[in-house]
């Protein structure tokens, strides 16, 4: 029996980035159609000829001027029919973690602009993307804890503080400072740098560092990151 089949096949990135104690996403607003004007995560249609990976990574580039470095797939959104306006669209949603600061946003193609807003401040977006965002969130929580992927979102060389506080925010609880600093530090995975923080009325606070090599051999080696904050 024959088969009627229109589908079309999408992806969407939901794309975090962290600075001053926020969690930021990223959205564009889209330059044409139906919902010009309106705020969405960057994405599109795939290509006959690309995978899906590729095809990610090809809009976050043409729609926001970026490359992500951390960048999995999240869950693929097509049990509502009518959630496109464009016709039968089942869109492969990703999501990625950056640090925005080291990162310059250029809108082009079908954006007109490109933003990171908190995501206690989202504008009004379109299609499902407010539900791909909150599944993201709650992706993101669950796996602090038992993969080191905050490191994605921390400058390169970072204070103890602001991983400590990352982890508060993203989480939205209170954690037992000390407890957490001697649970990471027995990892063994953070080198301390030459460089001191000069800032605040405090004792100078030494800089660290995320020895990502060492993290992927004990992975291999069967080595599982888990924190627990209760």
């Amino acid at each position: 029996m024959p088969i009627k089949q229109n589908i079309k096949i999408a992806v969407d990135a939901i794309v975090f980035g962290y600075s001053d104690n926020t969690l930021y996403v990223l959205l564009v607003r889209q330059k044409y159609g139906e919902l010009k004007k309106t705020w969405v995560l960057p994405g599109g249609f795939v290509k006959d000829e690309e995978s899906l990976t590729d095809a990610v990574n090809r809009e976050l580039h043409e729609e926001a001027g970026i490359k992500v470095n951390y960048l999995e797939q999240l869950y693929t959104f097509g049990d509502d029919i009518k959630r496109d306006h464009r016709g039968r669209v089942v869109s492969v949603a990703y999501f990625g973690l950056v640090n925005p600061k080291e990162l310059k946003l250029i809108a082009d193609t079908d954006a007109e602009d490109a933003q990171w807003f908190p995501v206690d401040a989202i504008p009004k977006l379109g299609y499902d993307h407010k539900d791909m965002i909150n599944l993201a969130k709650e992706r993101l929580k669950s796996k602090l804890t038992y993969q080191p992927i905050g490191f994605d979102l921390l400058e390169h060389e970072f204070l103890f503080s602001d991983l400590e506080n990352l982890y508060t925010t993203i989480l939205e609880t209170g954690i037992d400072r000390r407890n957490f600093r001697k649970k990471i530090l027995s990892f063994d995975l953070l080198e301390e740098t030459d460089r001191i923080s000069s800032s605040g009325s405090g004792r100078p606070a030494r800089y660290f560092k995320f020895n990502k090599k060492k993290y992927q051999k004990l992975s291999k080696e069967g080595f599982y990151f888990e924190i627990k904050l209760v």
